[in-house]
């Protein structure tokens, strides 16, 4: 009788287990799932490079790619969160540490829109990237200021701001928008190697610049952040995407030495790795790996 007592009471308690793993297992991929409205913002270490992926109302944006030398370890990164497409890409400038890994990206994902300035280098990695995007049928969407040609779903926004009247020989640091994105009540601003110039344009013009989080413009180099630019965005972080012991010196005593000044949170890639941010549109929490 005892053993017919345990032996029942056994079963019923392995299985009164399995459902309270099944019911827990459940509510954490309704969690998941619940929170696909929330804003992820990847700044990806690749080393001395940009590449940003926002994620946020299940799109996918990736701002930049990084330079060939870190292509392994973007693809992972993307492969670890199960990216299979990319509804927008956005080449800032054709430099090959921004654009180096675009014909991997652009032959690896389905890519809804490919978006870049009117501007061209004579270089192999840029050439690549022109014969993936034929290779796809994919045409360049060109970058211009105040063009609202991205949709990222419900409490986003995306404004473009470009330098114009560029000439062709000019920097090609000058051809990188600088692009505000607002998530509900959070705030971004993207620098690709937005310079000086590109900067005191819209100081100039009194562009609406304040932002929660600014991207450092050209790694941190001192022909970039001017303080009246800073003072114009009032970020309460700096995120700063640079590779180690850089052979450019990035980023600048004088631009860490700003940004110490002025209270601003700093974070490097160089030193923490990838960095992400969370939010749900009224605050943000930010996590490094």
């Amino acid at each position: 009788m005892k053993k017919t007592y345990f032996k029942t009471f056994t079963t019923i308690l392995i299985l009164i287990l399995t459902l309270l793993c099944s019911q827990q297992f459940t509510s954490l991929y309704n969690k998941t799932n619940s929170n696909s409205n929330y804003l992820s913002v990847h700044f990806i270490d690749v080393g001395q490079g940009d590449c940003i992926l926002i994620n946020v109302n299940d799109y996918n944006l990736l701002i930049d790619s990084g330079p060939s030398t870190a292509r392994n370890d973007l693809l992972n990164y993307l492969d670890k969160l199960d990216i299979f497409k990319l509804d927008y890409v956005i080449a800032t400038h054709p430099h090959e540490d921004h654009i180096g890994n675009m014909d991997a990206l652009i032959s690896k994902y389905h890519i809804g829109k490919f978006l870049a300035p009117k501007a061209t280098a004579s270089t192999i990695t840029f050439e690549n990237m022109v014969t993936a995007l034929n290779d796809k049928n994919l045409k360049i969407s060109v970058i211009s200021t105040g063009s609202n040609s991205i949709n990222l779903g419900t409490g986003t926004s995306i404004t473009f701001y470009t330098l114009p009247n560029i000439n062709i020989n000019d920097e090609l640091n000058l051809y990188s928008p600088i692009i505000k994105f607002t998530y509900k009540n959070i705030s971004f601003l993207f620098t690709g190697d937005a310079e000086l110039e590109n900067e005191k344009f819209l100081t100039d013009n009194k562009i609406n610049l304040k932002s929660d989080i600014l991207k450092i413009g050209h790694h941190g180099s001192s022909s970039s952040t001017s303080e009246v630019f800073l003072n114009s965005v009032n970020p309460k972080v700096a995120i700063i995407s640079v590779g180690s012991k850089n052979k450019y010196g990035h980023p600048a005593y004088s631009t860490l030495n700003l940004l110490k000044n002025h209270h601003i949170k700093i974070y490097r890639t160089d030193l923490l790795g990838s960095i992400i941010i969370k939010s749900d549109g009224s605050s943000f929490s930010i996590s490094y790996q």
